[in-house]
């Protein structure tokens, strides 16, 4: 069968949340089908993969995926986002927006019928507008527009107002694409309700993000029982927001219990207020590192403290699988299937939390304990085979649905608002 797989990120190397699913995905419907990946190139470093890939170079397992990618240079993106503020179109679907890819896609649909188009994220939705009478799939992962209502009540006024704005608009706009899509797929049954309540006439279904329990191992040497680590891109605001609020509301008990212990915020692109939690005493911040697990090897205990997170928490199954004990926030232990208490602790207050960190680099036996049953639990229900099997079920009933229930495909927003341009360009 013929996939074209249409994602917003460049998805190698996988080493963050929106590259991860995506990565997993392609390689595995490679295995069994001819896969183009059509997507954006964001950075110098995407553009070398991408150009070594079209050269014959392509990343592990993706010998016989066919790329093909435009980059987004310059200011163009950011200034077709603030173009779109006073319009119904969402502002994160005109930085994904790109008149090249869109003749790219254009072409490859004219030259073949496609037995499944899978779309990574609404954001790019709408560069499946020409696959008419082929099935679709748009696998929202997470309801980005609940994230952005999130952010609107975390954020001051104005920035609160713009996260609100764009919330209101794009969930306006996951409705509108639930309806023009055959199947819907989330990442977690938390994300499936909300698709849910939307009430539109797909199919709706949800399969979990795995973790490589390969790649992520338990470390053979001893570790540090005096070291807390938390791992994840530090420009994310949920991630800038939970270490700098953990720093100042739970790590001085921590400290004042055990004077030697010290915590490390592992992550590329720390912003200036998370550079000055170094400052600090006990507290590193590395920027980006080549492999996180040697961090994690060392760690006594892994730490979730967010106060914003939706889907499922890609640092809470690393860490897990790597057998490291976490100590989350209910939020960002929501999307794991795990049970509070029996494979991670679970708290939502600075003096749970403290208390919860001290818990484990005090008592050898449960950190063993936890850390067994968090790496059990991601060979049980976290496995991207495991993930992946969920997949084939849902993408096999709808190829295998009769062609007159899937239901055509009408122009999006975005294409609507660009159709002069294009029609100009052509």
């Amino acid at each position: 069968m013929d996939v074209l797989f249409v994602c917003h990120s460049f998805p190698v190397p996988p080493k963050s949340g929106d590259k991860i699913r995506a990565y997993h995905i392609i390689r595995h419907l490679a295995r069994r089908h001819r896969v183009t990946v059509a997507t954006l190139t964001r950075t110098p470093g995407d553009r070398a993969l991408a150009d070594a890939w079209r050269g014959g170079t392509p990343p592990d397992g993706m010998d016989n995926v066919k790329l093909i990618a435009a980059h987004l240079d310059g200011f163009l993106p950011a200034a077709r986002m603030i173009a779109r503020l006073p319009t119904p179109v969402p502002s994160s679907f005109g930085y994904f927006h790109s008149r090249d890819l869109r003749h790219m896609i254009d072409a490859e649909l004219a030259h073949r019928s496609f037995g499944l188009v899978f779309v990574h994220c609404s954001s790019v939705a709408h560069y499946a507008d020409g696959a008419q009478g082929m099935p679709r799939i748009l696998d929202f992962a997470d309801m980005d527009s609940q994230k952005w209502l999130d952010y609107g009540q975390q954020r001051r006024f104005p920035v609160a107002l713009g996260y609100r704005l764009e919330g209101i608009k794009l969930e306006r706009e996951e409705r509108h694409l639930a309806s023009r899509f055959d199947v819907c797929t989330v990442v977690t049954p938390a994300e499936l309700a909300t698709l849910n309540g939307y009430r539109a006439s797909c199919r709706s279904d949800w399969f979990p993000n795995g973790v490589d329990c390969e790649y992520f191992q338990p470390a053979r040497e001893a570790y540090d029982r005096d070291l807390v680590v938390f791992v994840g891109k530090m420009d994310y605001f949920p991630n800038e927001q939970g270490v700098i609020d953990f720093c100042r509301d739970t790590w001085p008990s921590i400290r004042a219990a055990r004077p030697a212990a010290r915590f490390a915020v592992v992550g590329s692109n720390p912003t200036r207020a998370v550079r000055a939690l170094a400052a600090i005493d006990g507290v590193t911040v590395t920027g980006a590192v080549d492999d996180v697990r040697p961090w994690l090897a060392r760690a006594a205990v892994a730490v979730a403290p967010l106060k914003l997170a939706r889907g499922t928490q890609n640092k809470v199954l690393e860490a897990m699988a790597a057998g490291i004990p976490v100590v989350a926030s209910r939020l960002a232990a929501r999307g794991v299937d795990a049970v509070a208490d029996e494979h991670l602790l679970v708290v939502d207050d600075p003096d749970s939390s403290a208390a919860a960190v001290l818990r484990i680099m005090d008592d050898e036996s449960l950190r063993a304990r936890l850390a067994a049953a968090g790496r059990a639990r991601m060979l049980s229900h976290h496995t991207w085979s495991h993930a992946m099997e969920r997949l084939d079920t849902i993408v096999g009933r709808l190829v295998e649905a009769p062609q007159a229930r899937r239901q055509p495909v009408g122009p999006s927003h975005e294409a609507g608002a660009d159709a002069a341009t294009v029609a100009k360009a052509r």
